[in-house]
């Protein structure tokens, strides 16, 4: 996340995905893992069965909760609170590793004395977890020999989605679960290659490898390298693009390998500002919501079709092969981009993929020791600075990236939008198991279609019986941004006035719904809370 790669790896995670599976305990909030990360969800499932205490906190009754230790249904948004309430209980019960704290870390008077202020009868009220369970996920990760956070997008789309991570940081490092085997905070990264975009750069305040636009240095070493005048000012965030569209002080846009008109919040908002650009240009492989509003649609590539990298969620720089001939007009998206730049007189000489890798290594410390001639195989997790490297298994082994690990004080805020009279119910969006993201490639799939053919809502059946909603009916759900019709599917795994729904189908896109409000930092939409009525449908 934005701000806080300086301190723990840009969002990656600090630890490996195979050394989860030897944790003594895992932690898993904001992460239907089983769904959306199913491989690291087998690791997590190894681990239980040797042994380790597996502590799951989320709102609705995941895959993971039924083989949980423990398992606590927070409310929405609460994160922080839970958080702090846990770090009470390990404070005052002296679990801390004081060595750690005091070797390696810094600011923890100041944090202190905000997790005196949440003691668990305080946080109970707030979350409504129970003293008794704050208290038990307390005692089963402060006394693990080695505990593993995992967390995914139910801690992150939140307008405190920052405060989240880092209080995720304060547990791992206030219990000494950092720079050792099997520890860490983990985020699991929401596509396939979100770790190599970052990494390259695809952030609008630095370059590759996180080195800052307006650092001089970094701007210097850039210019040199690609012969041009680099701008030294912060680019613009996606709220930032859209409200650009809408004023008209931005005239065009170019969207690549993305599909907004169904994963960004507040729909109408964004078709109505994608309506008002004078140029709107879509890379792709398939025709989406966002392409048909394109004036220019560029097709790209699908992996199979390219040759290239991804970086996962580990920080693994994997090779990838083209496997066969791009199909149709298609080509791989960097030929695009090359010649669209010669083509404006900027001239890019690249042959192949790997001449773009050879310049990612000369100008990305982290990235000095990767080629593709070391890439065989498994690939190499970064930091690798130079050909010698073997790669980092997990960071902060000796000493964070910063020196001192930060402790922050962290004080809970409620979410943006809070249930009321006119519209009582919190909503909550996701993933199945079925479709992935915006449904661009897995609703053209006969099988995954005929799995999960629409959208749904999850309702408690007591919700359904009060507004007179027999399973399979559909309910009119509204926001105070606009609202859509959908099939009810009543079920516990959603509590009593907390309604759920998949973001993946546009004919019923949930982000009609969603709240646009974002975190201040790293401008992340509030995606996991808002408020909505239901209503039964005519």
């Amino acid at each position: 996340m934005v701000g806080l790669a300086a301190a723990f790896g840009s969002g990656a995670m600090t630890n490996s995905v195979a050394e989860i599976e030897d944790a003594n305990c895992v932690f898993v909030i904001g992460s239907n893992t089983t769904s959306s990360h199913p491989l690291v969800a087998t690791r997590i499932f190894r681990a239980k069965a040797k042994g380790a205490k597996l502590v799951v906190a989320d709102p609705r009754k995941i895959q993971l909760s039924l083989k949980a230790d423990i398992h606590v249904r927070h409310k929405l948004g609460t994160d922080v609170a839970l958080i702090n309430g846990i770090m009470h209980v390990i404070m005052k019960n002296g679990w801390h590793d004081k060595a750690f704290i005091e070797e390696r870390c810094e600011n923890f008077e100041e944090f202190s004395k905000v997790i005196e202020t949440y003691p668990p009868e305080k946080v109970s009220e707030i979350t409504g977890v129970s003293v008794d369970d704050i208290v038990t996920m307390a005692d089963y990760y402060a006394k693990a020999e080695a505990a593993s956070i995992v967390y995914c997008m139910g801690i992150t789309q939140h307008t405190t989605g920052v405060d989240n991570v880092k209080s995720l940081a304060n547990l791992a490092m206030l219990t000494g679960n950092m720079g050792k085997e099997s520890t860490g905070v983990n985020p699991l990264r929401g596509q396939n290659n979100v770790q190599g975009a970052c990494d390259m750069g695809g952030l609008p305040n630095v370059y590759s490898g996180y080195q800052a636009v307006n650092v001089i240095d970094n701007q210097t070493k850039f210019e040199k390298a690609w012969g041009a005048k680099l701008s030294d000012k912060i680019g613009l965030t996606i709220p930032a693009i859209l409200d650009g569209l809408t004023e008209g002080t931005l005239k065009a846009l170019y969207i690549m390998g993305e599909n907004p008109m169904v994963s960004d919040p507040d729909s109408n908002h964004v078709q109505k500002a994608f309506q008002k650009a004078e140029f709107l240009v879509v890379q792709d492989i398939f025709l989406t919501p966002t392409a048909e509003l394109a004036h220019v649609v560029l097709p790209g590539t699908s992996f199979a079709e390219k040759d290239g990298t991804f970086t996962n969620t580990e920080r693994r720089v994997q090779l990838l092969r083209k496997a066969i001939e791009p199909v149709g007009e298609a080509r791989a998206d960097w030929e695009i981009i090359r010649d669209l730049s010669n083509h404006f007189g900027y001239e890019m000489d690249y042959e192949s993929a790997e001449d773009i890798m050879k310049e990612i290594a000369t100008l990305t410390p982290s990235y000095g020791g990767i080629t593709y001639e070391r890439l065989q195989g498994e690939g190499l997790a970064w930091p690798c600075p130079n050909k010698d490297h073997p790669g980092t298994k997990f960071l902060h082994k000796d000493k964070f990236a910063r020196g001192l690990g930060l402790f922050h004080a962290i004080e809970y805020k409620p979410p943006a939008e809070v249930v009321d009279d006119e519209y009582p119910f919190w909503l909550s969006t996701g993933r199945v198991h079925v479709h992935y993201h915006t449904g661009t490639m897995t609703r053209v799939s006969p099988s995954l279609h005929a799995e999960m053919p629409e959208g749904s809502l999850e309702m408690h059946p007591e919700d359904g019986s009060h507004l007179g909603v027999r399973q399979g009916e559909r309910v009119r759900v509204t926001s105070r941004r606009g609202e859509i019709t959908v099939k009810v599917i009543l079920t516990d795994r959603v509590d009593r006035g907390v309604v759920f729904m998949p973001f993946h189908f546009a004919e019923t896109c949930a982000n009609v719904l969603t709240n646009p409000a974002h975190d201040p930092t790293a401008k992340i939409p509030e995606f996991k809370v808002c408020a909505v009525k239901v209503e039964k449908a005519a």
